[in-house]
């Protein structure tokens, strides 16, 4: 009794089946037996999407298929994406090319028969299209935007009063959407004090607001049960608790007024969201992410900087504040320090106390500043 691994072709393609266009079918199965190899190994639908969707792009660019596609065909797309004004960058290329090469490993693995019938039917079978001597090479440990920084407290301060200015402007004009305004104003600010992914903030539910038996004077608002925080490839979203540091305790009065003032009016009934939109349903991610592009422009802040800053600002602020490393790390729900310490972006201001500090400690308090 024949045996087949998940995504094989002799479990996608029907042998008594003779296609006018072999070539499309053949394509189109071999995707279909990726996702479902994919699949197998529990990796969710956000994963192989835009996988597949890449694969397909290749497939349009090379004009060709798989088993034809040959080194020059991944250079020339990566080459033709790294062009023009909105090119690609260094790690999301390589993002590519790791994609790619995994598609053609899965096909050239005996196991699932690909590379068989390829030689079978058109007399070609994959190849390698990515090898070390056309690869981009890992240089640095970081290779995000460097643009992307922490917010400055001022900078952070200024965004907010062009949210909480927004609601205002927004009804002078005439218009509708006033009160989503208000709600986007409490979401950003919840982003920043609990130092949320924009996703985390989406998740979170009226329930995952929590008491800290610690901390009894935040009443049912001193932590945020994450539920829904990044995952590692093929595993459940990681969960954390944060908790509420009293540096940031004034966003308790701002989720007391979403709470009791605001979050009524979207007539929201037993939604369990605690981020409401206007036709009762969960905001997402990227309307989160709106309302921080609007609030950037309100404030006239850099358009390098996005969302995702307001993280970074939450894990420098909190390095600055005095918290230790460690409690720092496991607030963001990094599996590793040196992911943390790459968000971290203190100022000068907080580098030179700590040299005071150390100058003071060793050469006590007659020490000299001036040259």
């Amino acid at each position: 009794m024949t045996s087949y691994a998940p995504g094989s072709a002799g479990l996608v393609l029907a042998g008594n089946v003779v296609h006018l266009d072999p070539a499309p079918a053949v394509f189109e199965a071999m995707l279909e037996g990726w996702r479902r190899q994919q699949s197998a190994r529990f990796l969710g639908v956000d994963t192989i999407g835009p996988r597949l969707r890449l694969i397909r792009r290749m497939e349009r660019f090379a004009g060709s298929y798989p088993w034809q596609w040959t080194p020059a065909d991944g250079e020339a797309f990566l080459d033709d994406l790294r062009g023009g004004p909105t090119g690609i960058r260094v790690s999301t290329a390589r993002g590519y090319e790791v994609t790619i090469s995994m598609f053609v490993e899965f096909l050239l693995d005996s196991r699932y028969g690909w590379a068989k019938l390829c030689e079978d039917r058109f007399g070609e079978v994959p190849q390698a299209v990515f090898h070390e001597g056309n690869s981009v090479r890992h240089r640095v440990e970081f290779e995000g935007d460097p643009r992307r920084r922490p917010l400055t407290y001022d900078e952070v301060q200024a965004l907010f009063d062009a949210a909480d200015a927004r609601p205002g402007k927004i009804r002078g004009l005439g218009r509708k959407g006033a009160l989503g305004a208000v709600r986007d104003a409490a979401v950003l600010k919840t982003v920043y004090a609990f130092g949320l992914r924009r996703a985390e903030a989406s998740g979170l539910d009226m329930t995952d607001l929590r008491r800290n038996r610690k901390a009894p004077r935040f009443g049912n608002m001193g932590s945020v049960m994450v539920r829904y925080g990044k995952s590692s490839t093929g595993s459940a979203p990681k969960r954390r608790t944060v908790l509420l540091v009293p540096e940031m305790d004034w966003v308790l009065e701002t989720l007391q007024d979403w709470l009791s003032e605001h979050r009524p009016l979207f007539s929201p009934g037993r939604h369990p969201a605690l981020w409401m939109t206007e036709r009762v349903g969960r905001l997402s991610p990227r309307s989160i992410n709106e309302a921080f592009v609007a609030a950037r422009r309100d404030a006239d802040l850099e358009n390098s900087l996005d969302l995702h800053c307001l993280r970074h600002s939450y894990i420098t602020h909190l390095t600055e504040f005095g918290y230790p490393a460690r409690f720092v790390q496991e607030q963001a729900g990094h599996s590793h320090a040196a992911t943390t310490a790459i968000y971290m972006g203190v100022s000068n201001e907080y580098r030179n106390k700590l040299l005071e500090a150390a100058l003071k400690g060793r050469l006590g308090d007659d020490w000299d500043v001036t040259p």
